[in-house]
């Protein structure tokens, strides 16, 4: 399927799967000591990336795996493999043991906090810099993708919502709230059910894709099979280089400085429910009838549930 790697989609060489001699060097269990211990069992392409990532370990912390291939002339596959390679399970793994070796604990946790501050502060800190995050992200959105996916999604004669991981509850919502808004929407929660739905669709139907990294592999799937299937795609998600942002037709971007050191940041998912609510009011306002007919219905509904 485009854009889906697996392991047979690597040459493997014929040492492959077989622990290196440096598995048991002493090395104190940081990455970076694996990592030149390996260098020369390594493929060249391997070796090249390999060079980059002890050069610039803060750098790759900062990219997508597609960044990644490009900066050393491969391939995601490429970079999947030397991953697996170094006994990693992919590229978040590295980017989330390069983070631990490289970043202050408490940076881990927000850039802007610092280990001596009091709690109240920490509190005022978070709300300031998601605040900031939420202003920043009006820049990254263009707006004639924007409006392209209000239209997408109001012609839709069904939506599929698709998102693991800490976009899932982004997905249920999303799909709830649209169904309030008269569209025929769903969300699996399980991933292989995502992937089966997203290949039922046929032209006229739409997919939402919600992936704060673009390259979570069942989003990925799901993306690719609702595009082969014929269905309008939309992605949503934080950064402009990505493997989804390469499948779907409409991208809409919505990162910050944030989410620069977390690895699954809690800004990022504030500002993609954002983004989720504005496209909501406006597929709303695209057809107000339609909209105001079932939001009625909903509320009808929900009043039998409140006392």
């Amino acid at each position: 399927m485009a854009g889906i790697m697996t392991s047979s989609t690597y040459n493997r060489r014929p040492d492959a799967g077989q622990p290196a001699a440096a598995d048991n060097v002493a090395d104190g269990g940081t990455i970076t000591a694996q990592l030149r211990a390996r260098m020369p069992t390594l493929t060249p392409s391997g070796q090249r990336i390999g060079q980059v990532v002890l050069a610039e370990p803060r750098d790759i912390i900062h990219m997508t795996v597609t960044d990644l291939a490009e900066r050393t002339e491969t391939s995601v596959a490429t970079i999947v493999r030397f991953c697996q390679d170094i006994s990693l399970k992919g590229f978040a793994d590295l980017k989330i043991r390069l983070a631990a070796e490289s970043i202050p604990a408490e940076r881990g946790l927000h850039e802007d906090v610092a280990a001596t501050d009091e709690p109240a502060t920490v509190l005022d800190k978070i709300l300031h810099s998601t605040a900031q995050a939420i202003t920043e992200a009006s820049g990254t959105v263009d707006h004639d993708s924007f409006a392209h996916a209000v239209l997408t999604l109001t012609r839709a004669e069904r939506l599929l919502v698709v998102g693991v991981g800490t976009s899932s509850p982004l997905a249920q919502d999303a799909a709830y709230r649209f169904r309030t808004a008269g569209i025929t929407a769903e969300a699996p929660l399980d991933p292989h059910v995502q992937h089966v739905t997203a290949r039922l669709l046929h032209p006229g139907t739409a997919c939402l894709a919600i992936s704060h990294t673009g390259q979570t592999q069942e989003t990925l799937a799901s993306a690719a099979a609702a595009k082969q299937a014929g269905a309008d795609t939309i992605a949503l998600t934080s950064f402009y280089r990505s493997p989804l942002t390469k499948i779907v037709e409409t991208c809409l971007v919505a990162g910050s400085r944030e989410t620069n050191f977390r690895i699954e940041a809690m800004s990022s998912r504030i500002i993609h429910s954002t983004v989720l609510d504005a496209l909501y009011v406006a597929v709303c306002l695209a057809n107000p009838e339609r909209a105001q007919t079932t939001q009625q219905l909903t509320a009808e509904v929900l009043a039998e549930h409140r006392i």
